[in-house]
């Protein structure tokens, strides 16, 4: 009854609108139409033309402990032939494949740390069809991101784009290998910015697009209609396994960061205050007597830490880092990534309602593990 109701209303607007005086009705001149550049708007070939050589494919061979045979947990097989479940059992190897990108002319390769996490081979297959063993430059897991090296010569490398200009809207191109069936590309849009808090890494400010990336895209190029590179391919969001419409880039402006700090130094320095901070919620703001304003609560202080020396305690609402107004964790362990060692630096937090000032010295994150190859000194 209620959907035989509904037709006849919109039935009944489209048999007013006729009969409305045209002097009761303020038309208006319609805007002209844009014109768009057709070779844009009817293929992207060219810009795929330009940077599809850079894109390499990254296999690698990796050991997994073998599962045991479930006769061995059996309890009536133990008895007749003893407990063997503690005996080694030799490994499986296993294959995987990801996605990279050629970003130098000597070599160097920029893609994802968990592509080549615990590798005990890596082969770079390029789409010329040459192939090279790599060497690991560095990595940083609380990025996602690693840096690789071959030595080849007349190496394709990716024009690198700005992803500060990026807009909800712009078409993007994802380039990599799927599933390995080979180098593919699909087209989206930026479907938005700066997403963090997403429990992927532990410094997140993605790209968000709808441009599918499925598993073996991951360390694949992200690149505009021009070429450009914007993002290195990274997550997604399934309920599956597969595509579901949601994927995420890391920016190329923090990859490049990154990159410069692993072929220069080898490793990534960052501000470290031995804190960790949680988002506010209704619970927490009500537990801190803390109803309004932005902020952070500092969940843990690490005892001896640079944070604690100075005087931050547990329930402290981080309000300003450095000068600079925070609203969310995801923002203060930025700020925070972003300051000098062995340098002091002021923050404000809200404590029982009264604003304090404090200056911390702040000490170097402590590094992550970092993975090498069997046979990589």
């Amino acid at each position: 009854m209620k959907i035989r109701q509904k037709s006849l209303l919109l039935l009944a607007l489209f048999a007013i609108s006729p009969i409305v005086s045209q002097a009761s009705v303020n038309f208006q001149k319609p805007n002209p139409p844009i014109a768009y550049d057709s070779a844009i708007m009817t293929s992207f070939a060219k810009a795929i033309e330009r940077a599809a050589p850079a894109v390499v494919s990254i296999h690698c061979t990796k050991e997994a402990p073998k599962d045991l045979n479930p006769l061995l947990r059996d309890p009536a097989f133990r008895h007749f032939f003893g407990d063997l479940r503690n005996q080694q059992m030799p490994p499986e190897m296993q294959n995987g494949v990801g996605s990279g990108v050629i970003v130098t002319k000597d070599g160097y390769i920029l893609t994802n740390n968990h592509v080549i996490y615990e590798a005990n081979e890596i082969t770079v297959k390029l789409s010329d069809g040459r192939s090279s063993k790599v060497k690991i430059i560095g990595t940083d897991p609380e990025t996602d991101l690693a840096i690789l090296k071959i030595d080849l010569p007349n190496l394709p490398v990716i024009a690198m784009g700005n992803s500060d200009t990026l807009q909800v809207g712009d078409v993007v191109l994802a380039i990599g290998n799927p599933f390995g069936v080979g180098q593919s590309v699909t087209q989206g849009i930026i479907s938005g910015t700066h997403r963090n808090d997403l429990g992927i890494n532990t410094f997140e400010n993605f790209i968000q697009t709808d441009a599918a990336i499925n598993p073996g895209n991951s360390g694949g190029a992200l690149i505009d209609v021009h070429g450009n590179l914007i993002a290195i391919n990274n997550a997604i969001y399934t309920r599956t396994g597969g595509y579901q419409g949601i994927g995420f880039a890391i920016p190329i402006v923090l990859a490049k960061d990154i990159m410069n700090q692993l072929i220069n130094d080898g490793h990534v320095v960052r501000g470290w205050l031995g804190v960790t901070v949680h988002k506010l919620n209704d619970e927490t703001r009500k537990s801190l007597n803390y109803p309004k304003g932005e902020g952070a609560v500092i969940a843990g202080v690490i005892r001896g830490g640079p944070a604690f020396n100075a005087g931050l305690r547990p329930g402290d609402i981080v309000i300003s880092v450095n000068n600079k107004e925070t609203d969310d964790a995801a923002a203060v362990l930025s700020i925070i990534s972003k300051l000098k060692p062995n340098a002091a630096y002021p923050i404000a937090v809200v404590r029982n309602g009264e604003i304090l000032d404090f200056r911390v010295a702040v000490g170097t994150r402590p590094e992550q593990k970092k993975p090498t190859l069997a046979n990589q000194p």
